[in-house]
């Protein structure tokens, strides 16, 4: 064997859904606006500017914490059909089966926790809507981030090693160089569009996350544009005075959107709490085809705007979800 070349031990049978072009990335990255300007816009500016048909799209979030649901809301009214991207979400990714807004996912899982997996996706992807599923873990797809945020094609890991999960990812196993003990080899995961929720963000994109932070940083980094929503605007000496809780920086970002309460019917970590009698009414919902469109049509297309949104939630009922202070 030459002593340059690795040995394959064996390959998963998924197809990799979006090229890995670093260079192609590097070079996006670097004709990127870096000036300190303005980016706030409004979900529908932010969707219909940065997101084109058939991109391979990211959502970022952590279960139904700090989900960007104004923005996924927006998504969907957009009238997308053949988006590409990462499903291992909960509401969200039901929501986009549900609309028919993907054609191929690399996922994990989708489910609404514990009330269920997906019945929108069974028949999406029954129905042959949904045309290509590879399968990976939830922390083989951050680490793909984490590569294409590095700038390198791969990264070496022991995850889904010996599992019917890496039998139908993309990933390869290799014997490693240094060791001779097989290594499972994840290929960089570039984005065309990120989006994610934050706390906060000053106008220029700088992002700050409280609690936990899932995969922000690695996402923003490996997406060419990104959309963030924010639970307020702050000032930049805000921001400034924690730069070590700036987690996404303004380089990156594309866009920002200011949305209260835009992870609803998810929660904020030490903002508001999880909607769980909107979300148990959503599952059961799932179970029938027609009460799902119905409560589309009521809750995403029937709504023009995150405000709007709010208004048919009620004012009073997201102060109930508030967590009040000491």
């Amino acid at each position: 064997m030459n002593e340059r070349s690795l040995k394959i031990l064996e390959e998963g049978v998924g197809d990799l859904l979006t090229p890995i072009d670093l260079e192609a990335f590097r070079a996006h990255n670097r004709a990127k606006e870096k000036g300190l300007v303005d980016k706030r816009m409004s979900e529908k500016e932010a969707i219909r500017r940065f997101v084109d048909e058939g991109d391979y799209v990211g959502v970022e979030l952590y279960g139904t914490v700090r989900c960007p649901m104004s923005l996924t809301r927006e998504l969907i009214r957009a009238g997308y059909r053949s988006l590409r991207g990462v499903g291992q979400g909960v509401y969200e990714s039901d929501l986009f089966a549900a609309a028919d807004s993907f054609k191929a996912l690399d996922w994990t899982y989708i489910g609404l926790e514990v009330y269920g997996v997906s019945s929108n996706l069974r028949r999406a992807v029954e129905s042959g809507y949904v045309e290509n599923i590879v399968e990976w873990s939830n922390a083989a797809l951050a680490w793909r981030f984490k590569a294409a945020a590095m700038g390198v094609p791969f990264i070496p890991t022991r995850s889904m090693l010996g599992t019917d999960t890496f039998k139908f990812s993309a990933a390869k196993v290799v014997e490693c160089p240094f060791t001779g003990e097989p290594i499972c080899l994840l290929p960089a995961l570039i984005l065309d569009v990120g989006v994610i929720h934050v706390n906060r963000a000053d106008k220029h994109g700088n992002c700050q996350i409280d609690g936990i932070s899932g995969f922000a940083a690695e996402m923003a980094c490996a997406s060419r544009r990104v959309i963030v929503s924010a639970e307020e605007i702050v000032d930049t000496e805000t921001i400034r005075r924690a730069p070590d809780r700036t987690i996404i920086p303004w380089y990156v970002v594309d866009a920002v959107v200011e949305a209260p309460f835009g992870s609803h019917p998810g929660e904020m970590g030490g903002m508001y709490e999880r909607d769980e009698e909107h979300i148990r009414s959503y599952f059961e919902s799932t179970k029938d085809v027609e009460k799902v469109k119905a409560y589309l049509d009521k809750w995403v297309y029937g709504v023009e705007s995150h405000e709007a949104y709010l208004d048919l939630v009620g004012r009073e009922r997201l102060e109930e979800l508030r967590i009040q202070g000491d």
